[in-house]
């Protein structure tokens, strides 16, 4: 119940001080892609129910080939962690919380079994540690010879033992840590 209720004060006050920077961000994703700017997609909420995701869109889809690429804009969105600021909608909504796993696609944390389904107890979350150490896992897989056998063999398996440790330890000051973490990551950390 106090963890609910930190989640609403925290995202009221983060979309009262930054709602400008959201609307400034969504802006720039609407001319960049040419789109509605909004992303949503199907991820895996708590107790394996699903839940639609939103995100700013920093994709751009080719309307000659198809292809599909990050943008420049959206790289300096995915850069700030500033696409990510739509789920704080998601954390009014109830579906997500500030700190706890990040929620994943259909086919991952909903087919975990034994001791590793306790990570589906938990709320997903905008930031935890293992988002952290693996912010830059697609540049991590991308040097890698075999990048789907590194990240379901090593990252996730990496990943579910962080947030099994965050399950069996998580504290509203264990929280409070993971926050100034990020903030630091996101603001502090060489690009």
């Amino acid at each position: 119940m106090a963890k609910r209720f930190f989640d609403i004060i925290f995202s009221l006050l983060t979309l009262l001080l930054f709602f400008w920077v959201i609307l400034i961000s969504w802006l720039l994703a609407v001319i960049d892609t040419h789109t509605n700017g909004i992303f949503i997609q199907e991820r895996i909420g708590q107790f394996g129910a699903p839940f639609k995701i939103y995100k700013l869109r920093t994709i751009q889809v080719s309307s000659s080939s198809g292809s599909a690429r990050i943008s420049k804009i959206g790289r300096l969105l995915r850069s700030y962690k500033l696409d990510e600021l739509p789920q704080l909608f998601n954390v009014l909504k109830g579906e997500m919380s500030i700190v706890g796993p990040r929620p994943d696609l259909p086919g991952s944390y909903d087919l975990l079994e034994g001791e590793n389904r306790k990570i589906l107890e938990l709320k997903p979350g905008l930031t935890s540690l293992a988002s952290l150490k693996y912010s830059k896992k697609e540049y991590l897989l991308e040097k890698d010879t075999s990048p789907t056998i590194c990240n379901d063999g090593v990252v996730f398996s990496d990943k579910v033992q962080m947030n099994l440790d965050y399950y069996y330890h998580r504290s509203f000051w264990g929280d409070i840590i993971i926050i100034l973490k990020t903030i630091w990551f996101v603001f502090f950390r060489k690009k």
